[in-house]
């Protein structure tokens, strides 16, 4: 099974509209067709040769057909001659294009990231015949007789054989009786030889021969067989028994040529070493025994000069893997699998409920007692008929502290492919497809005190495993969610037009309680399936495919997985917070699957946990927790301050599940300290609108516990609003985010805003003056005046997130956007001006021009992570109210790229005043003699070519 498109939230697949042609002369006759296999890692030829040049004689009509190898979305395309194939999805599946050969071209596949990912080939034109050159070799000889290095002697004379891979390696028929029917092998001669294949892949060994001297400068031989870092052909120098050359086969069948430069060696001894140290055996239930753990191999000759071979096999083509990760068990009970676990020293894991009393947990939350409110997704993954879901919700709580959950309520049934959730401001908040869903709550006999609400629409459905997802009240009282990429939604409330409506495709969403207003917060990244916010209230996610953590910032736009950004003048955009990936390999994350337990397990993530419990050790407070689904562990980031944002740094995985069902999905801390995590526990991990594919019986919730944790049984909702007011100090955030949502369900209360402002003015701890701001703006305790006056603040995280409540209304007085324009003059703070560069893009674009040309002469923040690109952001529309300025801004800044996107937005409005501005732009840079605006003044040139036609 291709792991391509995982459970949640992992890799979806969807073809995109273009204006592409879809072909051409499909009736007249086939002067020259090509055949070529199509997979993540390139196009392949039916002689092995990874995206083949092929040649082509001007004026030929030529087909090039693709068949693909794997489950995954491929097509092929040419580059100048805008022909394009349509897009094949299946294995086995087919398509073709059909062209007049006039120039050369590339070819390559049009699916979003699959041509970075090696998808992408060369047709040339030539004159004259196309031929290939056959160049001849020559055995190495020892005692004056040539060596079996090409095994026609029928036997293993001169080699030596160890362990089993090699015990009858001598292959003579095709096809292989040791391989596949349908594989090709190609070898020369009568013989080849190999270490395994289809009959023999469990074993391992080496084949070793004996030294010879090197008397020509260039050798060539063949090889095939595993992309392994253990399964591979050597060459030793005899003397030292150095490795001099070492190269794997490229996982295929196909024995390619692979030359080898020996000039650096001439008249020294050496020998060939064929080592298969690869079982294949696969520890995952659903992914079968590796057929090309093994290495084939034939015809090592010499060269008096370099040989070319068409099909020669370079390094440079060659993914090299390491050996599978070592999964220990799959399949246990409940019980089982928490024995099965490694947290570290100090913590255990207790199994809190498992089937029958838990099937399909796809979301979760904690509510004000401590209890867990969890969905089971038994619609999923095809949406029912309206009416007719059949997901529930269920109420669970521990009673006694012994970490079981003992109690256990429905609360609500009958809903439809329900993908997120959260609990507060009096009712159940729901992300079900296509809606946006509010249950009141009958606190007392914890039953619906109604019908479901719908306050929200539109919500795609594409993908089902991209919905929107992962519901959590964020410190500024907004419901914050996320959002995959390959699901398109067009968001309003009920009865909205489309031109009213809000598109969303892939980042951070929210919607606030009371206001009922919706938002996107971000755009970009691929499948996020968690978000979470550090002790300063910073928004964190987890995503999957593309790099996997993105430091939030409103307004911002991020990497994208697939498709295009919704603003066409984006021009560039944000990337990963992250210093690293965790998965191996430098050709994609879909390579290094189960081969990545060294970097963190894999490219799957789910879930999202910035750690604020309080009584774990100090060292995981604000560390990032995630679980990586493909490695079957619980990966630990550390978001460390960098410049405006911060820089994600790799921590030790904080353990391993040792599990290949296991599929945590998401996990919170409760009022202990203590973190509950629900598993979707289940052999496949990968998505399917097969609803057969997954098992529809497994569930599990585990709990995780230090040392240092004291169960506790609470209820906020009885809690006072001085003591509600009191929480806001306590070390677990579990009280703070609970008792600040309650005080704003009940709502303004002046003694309660007295006792804030006395937390705000007097405690000295920056995250307590935070919650004592976020506190009063959730229950409309501060004026804008009190608001504008913390911008004088004399930290940096207060001044920054006076900024973003200021703004929130999308209006402010002239004295406050006179504050703001000083701010951005003269703060000392990358993170406020950050602030100031995301909370301008809510004002009305006349007020923006100071802070913007303040903020873009900045030059401490030339290189930092954010800023360049979200000083754009807010500027770029104020090329449709004075283009004029705004070139002029654009020529003062010093920030990266500024000019040249101006000049991209000018050129993009079309008129003349635009292209005169334009002109003599391009004028003034060429009146003197340097080269320093060369590149400006070709750009100029381009888009005043383009605004011509």
């Amino acid at each position: 099974m291709h792991l391509n498109r995982l459970l949640v939230p992992l890799l979806a697949v969807c073809c995109f509209a273009s204006q592409w042609v879809l072909g051409q002369n499909d009736n007249a006759p086939i002067d020259r067709e090509f055949s070529l296999e199509a997979s993540m890692v390139g196009y392949f030829g039916p002689d092995g040769t990874r995206n083949p040049t092929l040649r082509v004689k001007k004026g030929e009509n030529v087909r090039i057909s693709i068949t693909n190898v794997e489950l995954m979305t491929h097509d092929i395309a040419l580059e100048k001659k805008g022909v394009k194939s349509k897009t094949i999805m299946e294995k086995g599946a087919h398509t073709s294009i059909t062209f007049i050969a006039e120039n050369s071209d590339v070819y390559y596949c049009s699916v979003p990231g699959h041509r970075a990912a090696g998808m992408v080939g060369n047709i040339e034109v030539v004159m004259g015949e196309i031929t290939t050159k056959v160049v001849p070799g020559q055995l190495p000889q020892k005692d004056g007789q040539p060596l079996n290095l090409n095994f026609e002697a029928g036997t293993l004379k001169d080699w030596t054989a160890t362990g089993s891979a090699f015990a009858n390696a001598l292959i003579s028929q095709t096809p292989s009786p040791m391989h596949e029917k349908e594989m090709k092998i190609g070898f020369e001669g009568n013989y080849f030889v190999s270490s395994g294949g289809t009959l023999n892949a469990k074993a391992t060994g080496t084949l070793t021969s004996v030294p010879f001297k090197i008397t020509q400068p260039f050798a060539a031989f063949r090889v095939s067989g595993g992309a392994l870092q253990d399964t591979r052909v050597e060459l030793l120098d005899a003397a030292t028994h150095k490795i001099i050359f070492s190269i794997t086969g490229q996982g295929r069948s196909n024995l390619q040529p692979v030359v080898v430069d020996l000039q650096g060696h001439l008249n020294k001894d050496i020998y060939i070493k064929i080592i298969d140290d690869e079982t294949g055996i696969s520890q995952i239930p659903y992914i079968a025994h590796d057929k090309w753990a093994h290495i084939n191999f034939d015809d090592f000759q010499f060269y008096p000069s370099r040989p070319e071979f068409p099909n020669e096999l370079k390094q440079k083509d060659i993914i090299i893997l390491p050996p599978l990760d070592p999964v220990l068990n799959a399949g246990l009970s409940g019980i089982e699998a928490a024995k099965a676990m490694t947290p570290p020293k100090g913590f255990k894991i207790t199994l809190a409920a498992a089937e029958p009393n838990i099937v399909r947990p796809i979301c979760f939350t904690i509510d004000a007692r401590g209890r867990l409110w969890v969905v089971e997704a038994h619609t999923y993954p095809v949406p029912a008929p309206e009416g007719q879901g059949r997901d529930r919700i269920l109420i669970f709580e521990d009673t006694n502290g012994d970490g079981t959950l003992d109690s256990r309520k429905v609360f609500m049934e009958g809903l439809n492919l329900v993908s997120g959730m959260e609990v507060g401001m009096g009712g159940v908040w729901l992300g079900a497809a296509p809606y946006l869903l509010y249950v009141p709550i009958d606190a007392k006999n914890d039953k619906p005190a109604g019908p479901p609400q719908k306050l929200l629409d539109g919500w795609g459905m594409q993908d089902t495993h991209e919905t929107l997802n992962s519901l959590r009240w964020g410190p500024d009282g907004w419901l914050y969610g996320t959002h995959g990429v390959f699901t398109h939604s067009n968001v309003g409330k009920p009865g909205t037009p489309d031109s009213e409506r809000t598109k969303i495709n892939a980042g951070v969403w929210r919607y606030h309680p009371t206001t009922h207003q919706f938002e996107v917060f971000a755009e970009g990244t691929s499948n996020p399936w968690g978000i979470d916010f550090n002790d300063y209230g910073h928004p964190f996610i987890t995503a999957c495919v593309i790099p996997h953590m993105y430091h939030i910032i409103q307004n911002a736009r991020y990497q994208r997985q697939a498709g295009k950004h919704f603003n066409p003048y984006t021009y560039d955009d944000i990337k990963t917070a992250a210093d690293h990936v965790h998965w191996v390999g430098e050709r994609g994350p879909h390579a290094g699957n189960f081969r990545s337990a060294s970097k963190g397990g894999g490219h799957a993530h789910a879930g999202a946990m910035v750690y604020l419990g309080g009584s774990w050790p100090q060292e995981y407070r604000n560390e990032i927790f995630m679980n990586n689904i493909n490695g079957a562990r619980f990966n630990r980031d550390h978001p460390e301050r960098k410049g405006s944002g911060y820089v994600v740094r790799h921590r030790d995985d904080f353990m391993a599940m040792n599990d290949s069902w296991s599929q945590w999905l998401n996990f919170k801390y409760d009022p202990s300290g203590s973190v509950f995590a629900i598993d979707w526990y289940d052999k496949n991990q990968c998505h399917s609108s097969n609803p057969d594919v997954h098992d529809k019986t497994m569930g599990r919730i585990f709990k995780i516990t230090h040392e240092n944790d004291k169960w506790v049984k609470v209820d906020l909702t009885k809690a006072s609003d001085v003591e509600l007011v009191n929480y806001q100090l306590h070390k677990n955030e579990w009280y703070v985010r609970q008792a600040r949502t309650i005080l704003q369900e009940r709502g303004p209360n002046p003694k309660v805003h007295t006792a804030l402002k006395e937390i705000l003015a007097k405690n000295p701890d920056a995250t307590r003056k935070l919650r004592a701001l976020w506190a009063l703006h959730v229950t409309k305790g501060l004026t804008e005046k009190e608001l504008a006056a913390l911008l004088s603040n004399n930290n940096e995280y207060v001044r920054s997130w006076a900024v973003q409540l200021l703004v929130e209304n999308k209006a402010i007085l002239p004295e406050t956007l006179r504050k703001l324009e000083d701010l951005a003059k003269k703060d000392p703070s990358a993170l406020v001006r950050l602030y100031l560069a995301s909370g301008i893009q809510r004002l009305p674009l006349a007020q923006r021009w100071n802070i913007v040309e303040a903020l873009s002469k900045k030059e401490e923040d030339i290189a930092d992570h954010n800023l360049p690109l979200m000083i754009w952001y807010a500027t770029e529309p104020l090329a449709t109210v004075d283009a004029k300025r705004m070139l002029q801004w654009a020529e003062k800044s010093v920030m990266p790229n500024h000019l040249s996107y101006t000049i991209q937005r000018i050129a993009a409005l079309g008129t003349n005043e635009a292209k005169n501005l334009l002109k003599e732009l391009r004028s003034r840079l060429g009146q003197g003699s340097s080269h320093e605006h060369h590149e400006t003044q070709m750009l100029i040139d381009k888009v005043l070519g383009n605004t011509a036609e």
